[in-house]
């Protein structure tokens, strides 16, 4: 074991909190919630911390000799300006928040439009390794599901709107993974078996 020092000071954090959830006693309780605040403080400082390193590299990338990065000052500029405009406005006004997800959405359609070209590119090179009966009923799948979402079959209406709805049951699942993943991550700390503080 590298550090037991730490180890055992992650176990016992952890346990403590744990508790603090499940025991309704007031020194467990008020303990959690000490360890908790100090918690999202260490993760607001990583926070702060990667945004330096963030910014400070782009600043190199900007000033250094060589040739320089025209994407590292556009993304110095939106930084600052988005920056000064929350400082100044405050994150919860409805201006702010109107702006952030007009920039936001379009970055997130647009890497998930990139990941449903990347799956669909590989799938077309799966089916040219493998011709069996999975990728037969690939290849009619996709083709039904392009047919449905394009609106060809206007009879399909009900279909249609049933595959609207699987976003969300698929948006669930992946929340659901993501506690089970967690949850297994913890446990796996809490016994020691992952030691990520260990270095």
């Amino acid at each position: 074991m590298k550090s037991p020092v730490s180890t055992a000071v992650a176990i016992a954090v952890g346990l403590i909190v744990l508790l603090g959830f499940f025991i309704p006693v007031a020194v467990l309780q008020n303990l959690r919630e000490v360890l908790v605040g100090w918690a999202a403080i260490l993760a607001g400082v990583a926070g702060l911390v990667a945004i330096l390193n963030l910014v400070s590299a782009h600043w190199r990338k900007l000033t250094s000799a060589g040739k320089r990065d025209v994407y590292s000052l556009a993304l110095l500029l939106a930084f600052v300006v988005t920056l000064a405009a929350g400082l100044w406005l405050t994150p919860a006004n409805a201006d702010y928040q109107r702006v952030v997800t007009a920039i936001q959405a379009p970055v997130e359609m647009s890497l998930l439009a990139l990941l449903a070209f990347s799956l669909a590119y590989a799938s077309l090179r799966l089916l040219q390794r493998r011709r069996d009966l999975m990728s037969v009923i690939f290849v009619i799948s996709a083709v039904v599901f392009l047919f449905l979402f394009s609106g060809f079959l206007p009879a399909a209406g009900n279909v249609f709107g049933f595959l609207q709805r699987l976003p969300m049951a698929g948006a669930r699942g992946i929340l659901l993974g993501v506690a089970a993943g967690s949850v297994m991550t913890g446990l796996r700390i809490l016994l020691g078996a992952d030691r990520p503080y260990s270095g």
